[in-house]
């Protein structure tokens, strides 16, 4: 028997990928901290939907645990690890910077030694948009420069990147990074746009808007999200042969390393988006126009060429269905009309 790795099982988007894969007969082995980061309810509930389901086990283990992650791997060998535990949220990572060292730094090393010591086969990792930093140029392109974060959490997923080049250089190690955009979706975390805006909606409290209003992102439904993670583990990075040091190309390499956008490549005004979301609930929202709040930026827009090209996806899912599925979910949920 072989089993998937999926670390930040109890996550957003751990919890959708580990169901993908259950759903199509596939054994997964779910790692999880289960932080208080937000409600730790939640998580819980995500996972009770795993673990009631055959081919799931868990291990509740903090993937910065060194002698745990060696234990872990010792024990068994991944056909493929989907790594997306993680400390996220880039206003977060303002006010306490060192839980992204630790999670996302130390947390990465331990993966990439297991990786490397137990024979993985593949080893597919959430990266983020944010790495684009003060990139302006649209729509974002993995053969573009990204040497310009703008926040420690954008800083640590290029340093994610930067060290699975070193392991696929090194190691032979074939790594693919994922930079996700603006992920939503039923079962989404407390602290993005869109529960935010749903929860204060209709407690009818006003929504605080930033920059004004003159945001546009590039909104990705958790079920692409899903579909684009599972395609891309299944799909070991192979190393680029045209290649070149004198030209090189961010995206690629000469050793077994890629790096793909997966985001809906229709980037969506922040206003249309929350119109839309009246739409879904019936009601209006109040808007708390502010300024933009540091380490953010005013728009998201992914390429997403070489994900169709190579693993033949393409996220298509429209906001109009995307909100009006979490808009149903979240009413049931936390029993609201």
């Amino acid at each position: 028997m072989s089993e998937y790795l999926v670390t930040g099982a109890a996550g957003f988007i751990g919890f959708h990928v580990s169901q993908r894969l259950l759903d199509r007969g596939d054994h997964v082995l779910g790692v999880d901290n289960v932080n208080d980061y937000y409600d730790v309810r939640l998580k819980r509930d995500r996972l009770a939907q795993l673990i009631g389901r055959d081919r799931f086990r868990f291990i509740e283990a903090d993937v910065a645990d060194r002698r745990a992650m060696a234990d872990l791997f010792a024990s068994t060998r991944f056909p493929a690890v989907i790594h997306l535990a993680a400390q996220a949220g880039v206003r977060y990572s303002i006010q306490n910077p060192h839980a992204y060292v630790d999670s996302n730094l130390v947390g990465f090393l331990n993966m990439l030694e297991g990786c490397r010591h137990s024979g993985c086969g593949h080893l597919a990792y959430a990266s983020s948009s944010s790495v684009y930093g003060a990139n302006q140029r649209m729509p974002f392109s993995v053969h573009d420069n990204v040497d310009h974060p703008l926040s420690l959490y954008a800083a640590t997923k290029k340093a994610n990147e930067l060290m699975a080049h070193t392991y696929s250089h090194l190691y032979g190690l074939p790594t693919t990074g994922l930079r996700f955009f603006t992920v939503y979706g039923p079962w989404g975390r407390p602290d993005m746009a869109l529960f935010l805006f749903t929860r204060a909606i209709l407690d009818g409290r006003p929504i605080d808007v930033f920059n004004h209003g003159r945001m546009r992102r590039d909104f990705t439904y958790i079920d692409d999200i899903a579909e684009g993670v599972v395609r891309v583990a299944d799909h070991p990075a192979q190393p680029n042969p045209d290649w070149s040091g004198d030209r090189p190309d961010p995206g690629t390499s000469r050793a077994p390393y890629r790096v793909y956008n997966i985001g809906n490549h229709q980037p969506v005004e922040l206003e249309a988006f929350i119109e839309t979301l009246e739409t879904c609930l019936g009601r209006k929202a109040v808007r708390n126009y502010l300024p933009m709040q540091a380490g953010d930026v005013p728009a998201t827009y992914a390429d997403i060429d070489d994900l169709a090209r190579d693993v033949a996806f393409r996220p298509a899912t429209p906001i109009s269905e995307g909100i009006a599925r979490f808009v149903a979910w979240y009413r049931n949920y936390y029993a609201v009309t």
